[in-house]
């Protein structure tokens, strides 16, 4: 793959992008009849998710870099990954207990949210010792909770969104292997590890 374009890969389809990407399609994309928040207030969730998963965790990876504690927003090194990771994971858990705190939110939203989080977390306990791809994480958790969507919501018509999902998990899995930033077994693993996650978690949590 070239680089440029595994480069632009990288960047959309960033990790912390995906809650944002995902809600957005539960939002709109979703039919009207399986959700119960109003339809003309929905933007007021994804701009809540884009907030505290986009912007928060953003800012904060660039003063740490701007403070030394990162050498770049990227976290190639595995030892610089812990305290970020962490952070974001807080922001997440923090996003889905405001979604659960919320009684005229859909209770679909704080599972998936916390899913999400739990995958971040899974993330963090692993970089710990080893640096998975939280790509690949991301991007297989995504396409997990597609599939649980599919499940519990028929109707739906997933068939695109996970269609689109599987082509552009290969996409983004080939273009970190393309920048030479983790090995074959860094990418599977990520990816197999967000799908089971999020799977196993949402119909243990009861979705």
């Amino acid at each position: 793959m070239n680089r440029t374009l595994a480069q632009v890969l990288s960047v959309a389809f960033h990790p912390l992008l995906l809650p944002t990407y995902l809600f957005a399609i539960i939002l709109y994309y979703m039919p009207v009849s399986t959700l119960t928040l109003p339809f003309h207030i929905r933007w007021v969730v994804l701009a809540m998710i884009f907030f505290t998963t986009f912007i928060l965790p953003g800012v904060a990876a660039y003063s740490m870099v701007r403070l030394g504690h990162l050498d770049s927003v990227e976290m190639e090194r595995r030892d610089q990954r812990g305290l970020p990771l962490l952070f974001t994971g807080v922001c997440y858990a923090i996003t889905a207990y405001l979604l659960h705190r919320e009684a005229n939110f859909d209770a679909l939203f704080y599972f998936v949210m916390g899913i999400i989080a739990a995958s971040v977390f899974l993330t963090y306990l692993i970089s710990l010792f080893w640096k998975i791809s939280a790509h690949s994480i991301g991007m297989g958790g995504g396409l997990g909770l597609l599939l649980v969507l599919n499940w519990l919501a028929p109707e739906a018509r997933m068939v695109v969104p996970i269609a689109l999902g599987i082509l552009l998990s290969g996409a983004v899995l080939t273009a970190r292997l393309a920048l030479h930033v983790h090995t074959p077994a860094q990418v599977y693993a990520g990816f197999a590890s967000g799908l089971l996650l999020a799977v196993v978690a949402a119909f243990a949590g009861g979705l």
